[in-house]
Parts: structure tokens; C-alpha cells; sequence
């Protein structure tokens, strides 16, 4: 009985460890957009991310911090929009869904749900709101009110 009750905790040591010595985190993810300024606005004014330096200041990149040690990078050339699949999306939290529908609804920001109705909101069996939009180049976007 007490061989099980070692090999438990010796595999719980050794979990606990390799999640100590991990050394892949997210870095950043970066979206080529068409027009910087669109983005910029829909990015800062819509979402609410804050920019942080970048190195480059060459005006065709911003940095947004989506985290600690994580940020977003928008940057300028893409030569088009295009057409994404909803299942690939960036997905944010924020306090309140509503509060945010307040404000694409000011700026006349179309929204959907998960299937596709358009101005609706999907709820999760644990209570999460959902809604899906998309940045100017056709990114999808969920924002959600989830709670850790």
C-alpha cells in the first residue's frame, strides 16, 4: 500500500518540477493589417489595450500589451483584407459584456454570436457571455466576461 502512495507523490514532484523548468512561453502575436490607423483605433479605443514601446518607430508598427511579458503586434503592409474563419480568433476578457456593447453600439460596430446572429450574444453553460466581431482587416474577435 504504501509503494502506490510513493509513485503518487513522486509523479506529483516531478510534474510540479517540469512546470517550474518550462521555458515556452507566448511572446507575442503579430496581425498584418492594411491601415494602421484603422487598426490603432479599433485595437485601443474599441478593445482597450494599452501600447507599449517598440523598437522599431518606423510608423508601421504598434505593440499592445495583451498580458504580462505578451503583447499584440499590429503592423502595416498587408495588401489586403481577407476572409477568416471564426474558429481562429483573438479572444479578450473584460468586466462587463454589456459596458462593451455600449460601446461598439456608439460606434456603430456590427457584433454577432457564435452562429452568426447578428447583435446577439452567446451564453455558455458556465455562464460566460461571448460575442464575435471583426477588426478592420477581418480578424475575428471574441470578447467574453469569463472570470478566472
Amino acid at each position: 500500500m504504501r509503494l502506490p502512495i510513493f509513485l503518487f507523490c513522486l509523479f506529483f514532484a516531478f510534474a510540479a518540477q517540469a512546470q517550474k523548468t518550462s521555458r515556452v512561453t507566448i511572446n507575442h502575436i503579430a496581425l498584418s493589417v492594411v491601415n494602421m490607423q484603422q487598426s490603432n483605433f479599433f485595437y485601443r479605443e474599441i478593445i482597450g489595450l494599452d501600447t507599449i514601446p517598440e523598437p522599431f518607430r518606423d510608423g508601421i508598427h504598434t505593440w499592445y500589451s495583451i498580458g504580462p511579458k505578451t503583447a499584440l503586434h499590429i503592423i502595416e503592409g498587408a495588401p489586403a483584407t481577407k476572409t477568416y474563419y471564426k474558429g481562429s480568433h483573438l479572444c479578450f476578457t473584460v468586466p462587463s459584456v454589456e459596458k462593451q456593447l455600449e460601446l461598439l453600439r456608439k460606434h456603430q460596430i456590427r457584433w454577432e454570436d457564435w452562429q452568426g446572429t447578428p447583435f446577439g450574444v452567446t451564453l455558455r453553460v458556465d455562464g460566460v457571455k461571448q460575442i464575435w466581431l471583426q477588426d478592420p482587416d477581418g480578424y475575428w474577435v471574441e470578447i467574453n466576461d469569463a472570470r478566472e
